[in-house]
């Protein structure tokens, strides 16, 4: 097939991308080339600021699809700029959205298709919720072959999952656990999360392109294995060789400290127990699988992060604040 991805270096485009490559397929990646250099050879890509409509329609002209994949629509506003761009130009239009704009808190644990959008505490998630139902009504309006795909928490090689980091990415919590420093765990690190590679995520992925009964659907895709928080960081220690000093604050005492946005990310997402259903998504690719388990995919990722040190990116301004958080709440449980 002929495809075209806007974006498709991210964390979870890379492995889509690799493995349409793989496959043989005529993949084109549309983005401003900041990350290109490692991609397949067999790869095409159109240097151009989709945010710029009128270069990118000239770089398009006279081409079309069969799948244009949409990896960096934030707001409403940019999937308005491509449907103006793609509405003639491709028979599917595959949307990423976001599994955190589900229900918050849920009424339920176990999350379907059929779970409401509705997430009171991040903007981000909101604004997916509005994408998709800007793109659903051009489907019934138009037909405008829309499918909807929800990530919950994907993650590659290059950054371990996480509850609470900050603006550095993963790294500087590593490195607390690898000095054995103090670690903060939201809540008592007994809530259930899910985590996905990416190399699972994309085989469902890649099972949805083409494919004509998910035309007007909209599908998550998520391992089915639940792990703790404690696991998860368990899993980083034992991956290091050291031991876990988990040092818990509640959630909600993190979204008041102002200095990140913990409220959207923690109250709003990860403070949250859920369990995904994939039934919907394996309805169509039947050969789905999820099998890089929590634990295996996090001790790949440490290896890989600590035999590269370009992704060992110090983060001094996070590491204080966790000092100056664990010191805050030992002063208060003395009042």
């Amino acid at each position: 097939m002929k495809i075209l991805f806007i974006g498709g270096t991210g964390t979870i485009s890379m492995a889509i991308t690799r493995l349409l490559a793989k496959q043989g397929h005529e993949l084109y990646l549309l983005n401003r080339g900041n990350r290109n250099e490692h991609l397949p050879e067999n790869v095409r890509t159109i240097i151009a600021d989709i945010s710029d409509e009128e270069e990118t329609a000239k770089k398009l002209k006279g081409m079309s699809f069969d799948c244009v994949g949409e990896f960096i629509g934030f707001v409403p506003s940019q999937l308005e700029g491509d449907y103006r761009l793609f509405k003639d130009k491709t028979k599917q239009f595959i949307y990423i959205s976001s599994a955190s704009a589900y229900q918050k808190p849920p009424t339920s644990y176990v999350i379907t298709e059929e779970t409401p959008l509705e997430n009171p505490y991040w903007e981000y998630s909101r604004n997916k919720k509005a994408c998709e139902e800007y793109l659903m009504e051009r489907y019934r309006k138009d037909g405008f072959p829309v499918t909807i795909v929800r990530p919950s928490h994907t993650y590659d090689e290059r950054s371990v999952p996480l509850g609470v980091h900050g603006n550095g990415g993963s790294w500087q919590v590593v490195k607390r656990i690898k000095e054995g420093k103090p670690v903060i765990i939201h809540g008592d690190g007994s809530s259930l999360w899910t985590i996905t590679h990416n190399s699972d995520f994309a085989k469902a992925y890649v099972g949805l392109i083409g494919n004509p009964k998910a035309i007007g659907e909209a599908f998550h895709i998520t391992s089915d294995e639940s792990v703790s928080w404690n696991e998860i960081y368990k899993a980083i220690a034992n991956a290091l060789g050291v031991e876990l000093k988990p040092y818990y604050v509640s959630s909600q005492t993190l979204a008041d400290m102002s200095d990140y946005d913990f409220l959207g990310s923690l109250i709003g997402d990860k403070a949250n127990s859920v369990v995904f259903d994939n039934s919907k998504v394996k309805a169509l690719v039947p050969d789905f699988k999820a099998e890089v388990s929590a634990k295996e995919g996090i001790r790949r990722t440490v290896e890989h992060i600590l035999a590269h040190p370009e992704y060992q990116n110090d983060d001094e301004e996070f590491d204080q604040w966790c000092d100056k958080v664990i010191a805050a709440v030992e002063k208060m449980k003395k009042l």
